[in-house]
């Protein structure tokens, strides 16, 4: 199934900044993303409100926009795209014109540009940052006790946004700097307002019923001009994601698909770090699975390489020690039956804005091996990272 939008004029002098402005000051929800290795980027409006639901399911259903959090047992959220706008750039090159439509009805008349804005949820205080260390230690604790293979802390940071902030500036800056990663804002009543930039794709389903996931763990410092392949990792890292491979073919084994494409693992770039990456692949007639990308969603989520392994005890000490509510980072977000495709990205390299401040989350796997304090600075590297986004 896929949205068309035959029948309704296209305004190609309409510009992104101009659009959201009109969309916000009329009450609608906004999804806006650009596709990894992509020019085009895609905007959404729902004006007939979030979808809450226990499960997200990609077949059959009407095109949209799924978000949910890290924890399994809370809520998920579903956007359907009653508009669908397609940028090149900034500039419009496919999409109704809102002047004539009246998808608006009723709200025409109250449009202010003065009260065009974002939605932002009132501000969590969250008081972790002196345990974490600690914590971290904790998580070393478990995984050489033998609890767990892997368990996946994270923390959050809170930075004051910079005089004169332009969310749409920020998503260009994310696009700018990660052109091989999924970049998406997101803005409703339902969720507050999201930015990010994952390089790690949950589950795609393409328009030929070919499934698609990654397997991706380890983290260095990316320098221009090095052969990827010549890039040395830790064994560490090399069995960190093997660990997330095999998170993946067991999931594959549970429902018993056998029939799979495999290949790495290989380093791959994502901004100013790398990463080790298994691409796996299904047939999904092959097999004659139709709900493929359903079952493995709900199997998949959330990853070792944000959770950990064993799933149940990894979850439960993070969730009862942790600190803070995860909320969105680290669940999954991305566009549902877009022109007959799926793509679901697991939200990493993300944050959370509101009025005066952005908060930034980030994580790092933990094994046996690890060393607690190499693990909290790679998490506050990766905090660094993701602020200076916000550098004016």
């Amino acid at each position: 199934m896929s949205l068309q939008n035959k029948d309704i004029a296209v305004s190609n002098k309409e510009n992104i900044r101009s659009l959201i402005q009109k969309i916000l000051g009329l009450g609608g929800s906004m999804m806006y993303w650009r596709l990894p290795n992509s020019e085009e980027r895609t905007l959404i409006v729902c004006n007939s409100g979030a979808k809450v639901t226990d499960e997200i399911t990609l077949e059959g259903t009407f095109p949209g926009f799924a978000f949910a959090p890290f924890n399994r047992q809370q809520s998920k959220y579903f956007f359907n795209a009653d508009l669908v706008f397609r940028f090149k750039g900034e500039e419009l090159i496919d999409g109704p014109d809102l002047n004539n439509t009246n998808f608006f009805s009723g709200k025409t008349e109250s449009f202010d540009k003065n009260e065009s804005r974002f939605y932002f949820k009132e501000e969590k205080k969250e008081k972790i940052s002196e345990y974490f260390p600690s914590f971290v230690e904790a998580c070393v604790q478990m995984a050489q006790q033998g609890a767990v293979e892997k368990i996946v802390p994270s923390k959050s940071m809170d930075i004051n946004l910079p005089e004169n902030f332009d969310v749409l500036q920020t998503f260009n800056k994310f696009c700018d700097k990660h052109p091989n990663a999924f970049v998406s804002l997101v803005t409703s009543p339902e969720t507050g307002t999201w930015i990010g930039a994952s390089p790690e794709l949950l589950v795609s389903i393409d328009a030929e019923d070919k499934f698609k996931t990654i397997a991706l763990a380890g983290t260095q410092k990316f320098t221009h001009g090095v052969n990827l392949k010549s890039v040395a990792w830790t064994q560490k890292e090399i069995e960190e994601q093997a660990l997330v491979s095999r998170y993946i073919i067991n999931c594959f084994k549970k429902i018993r698909v056998r029939e799979y494409a495999e290949q790495g693992p290989h380093t791959v770039v994502a901004g100013s770090l790398l990463h080790l990456r298994t691409d796996y692949e299904v047939d999904m007639k092959e097999v004659n699975f139709p709900q493929l990308g359903s079952v493995m969603l709900k199997l998949l989520h959330p990853t070792s390489a944000v959770c950990g392994m064993p799933f149940e005890p990894a979850v439960d000490f993070l969730l009862k020690n942790e600190g803070y509510d995860r909320e969105f980072y680290s669940g999954f977000l991305g566009p549902v039956n877009m022109n007959g495709e799926s793509k679901m990205f697991v939200n990493l390299r993300c944050m959370q804005i509101f009025e005066s401040k952005a908060r930034l989350y980030a994580g790092a796997g933990v094994t046996a091996d690890s060393v607690a304090e190499k693990e909290v600075e790679e998490i506050e590297m990766k905090l660094k990272t993701l602020a200076q986004i916000l550098n004016p």
